[in-house]
């Protein structure tokens, strides 16, 4: 796991390179560039470079109103995954919720995703609900950090 870079979004580049992540990773939901920018606007995203080389991206939803409730998702690119990078990721986003005041901690996997799924039981999470977003048919999963 040499030469990890993990930056916040600012900018296109960054903002399409975190589209391009998301994307990949979560075909039953594609983001817009808009769409994106305007995520970037409630949350924390941040993308993940290996020397100049895309490998992952993080969203860190920040608790909001009475909640003490952040949700961190950390997603690493399939050629890139089983190498550290995702606990690198994940680590960066925990840090992050708990500076923004979070007490509870979520995560969401695409329930096709068995890979993150596991990554997510690794790390300590342990499924809460199961859901579909109208016109989908894969389940999205929510986790809680125990």
């Amino acid at each position: 796991m040499t030469d990890l870079r993990i930056e916040q979004v600012d900018g296109e580049t960054a903002l399409q390179d975190w589209r391009h992540v998301h994307n990949t990773i979560i075909p039953t939901a594609v983001l817009s560039l808009d769409e994106v920018r305007e995520s970037a606007r409630r949350n924390r995203l941040e993308v993940a470079y290996l020397g100049d080389l895309l490998v992952g991206c993080s969203t860190v939803r920040p608790p909001t109103g009475d909640s003490s409730t952040a949700t961190v998702i950390a997603r690493v690119l399939p050629a890139h995954r089983r190498q550290g990078h995702g606990g690198a990721i994940y680590a960066r986003g925990l840090a992050a919720a708990r500076e923004l005041g979070a007490e509870v901690i979520e995560t969401v996997v695409l329930a096709s995703n068995p890979e993150g799924l596991r990554f997510a039981q690794a790390q300590g999470f342990t499924e809460v609900e199961r859901y579909l977003l109208p016109g989908d048919s894969v389940p999205f999963v929510d986790l809680r950090l125990n």
